[in-house]
């Protein structure tokens, strides 16, 4: 059973590796630590995935490069019988201030800016917290890794506005509305950090842990046998 420190006190962390067992991530089967393949669903078991960091550093970096001709390019496409106009998505928001929507300017923005750059913030900081030391506790920053896990379902916002807004604009030659290419590079983006948080493994956060509570174990008997041979 793992004990998790809440209430500030020291406890120790058994983890299911400190008892010599794994369990398979598709089904839930427990099975012995030296278990290589899963009896229940033939799914390939392993303990910890030593390949996570690469993959979610791999993924963030990409969603990161997408982000950029995101914010650059035109996001939608309005067409006139007298002219073509092309706003980003920060224009677009500065648009809808002017015309008198506040309220759906601050959400767009929100939306496609705020949450984003966050995202990418947390999911660096989660991965560089499980490789050096951190003020934050591992409660803390796991339920980072949850927040990050649930918005990533709400990041399309964007384009599910584009997407209505060009299927419900189609009046051939007098006007029409139609997604600009930024929209694929945010879609993209979207997907590779939801790519990116999904490959993170959150139990190396009380790992981090448990090794810190080791080693101070080690330390405090290395110390009290050093005291016990000066004193005899």
């Amino acid at each position: 059973m793992v004990c998790m420190e809440l209430s500030g006190q020291n406890a120790d962390i058994k983890s299911a590796k400190d008892l010599h067992l794994v369990t398979c991530r598709r089904c839930s089967r427990v099975w012995p630590l030296d278990t290589e393949v899963c009896g229940r669903c033939g799914h390939a078991i392993q303990s910890r995935d030593t390949t996570s960091l690469q993959r979610v550093w791999a993924f963030w970096f990409v969603g990161l490069l997408c982000y950029i001709p995101a914010n650059m390019y035109p996001m939608l496409q309005t067409r006139t019988l007298l002219q073509v106009q092309e706003d980003t998505i920060i224009g677009g928001a500065v648009e809808l201030f002017h015309y008198g929507s506040p309220g759906i300017a601050a959400i767009i923005l929100f939306a496609s800016v705020v949450i984003p750059v966050a995202k990418f913030m947390a999911i660096a900081f989660l991965a560089v917290s499980v490789k050096r030391p951190s003020r934050v506790s591992p409660h803390q920053r796991t339920v980072l890794y949850e927040v990050v896990e649930y918005i990533g379902r709400w990041s399309m916002i964007d384009i599910f506005v584009v997407a209505i807004m060009a299927s419900l604009v189609q009046l051939n030659t007098l006007a029409a509305i139609n997604p600009g290419s930024a929209s694929l590079f945010f879609a993209l983006s979207v997907i590779f950090t939801m790519l990116s948080a999904q490959a993170f493994d959150s139990r190396m956060i009380w790992d981090v842990q448990a090794r810190a509570i080791d080693q101070e174990h080690g330390d405090q008997n290395a110390a009290d046998t050093k005291t016990g041979e000066t004193d005899t």
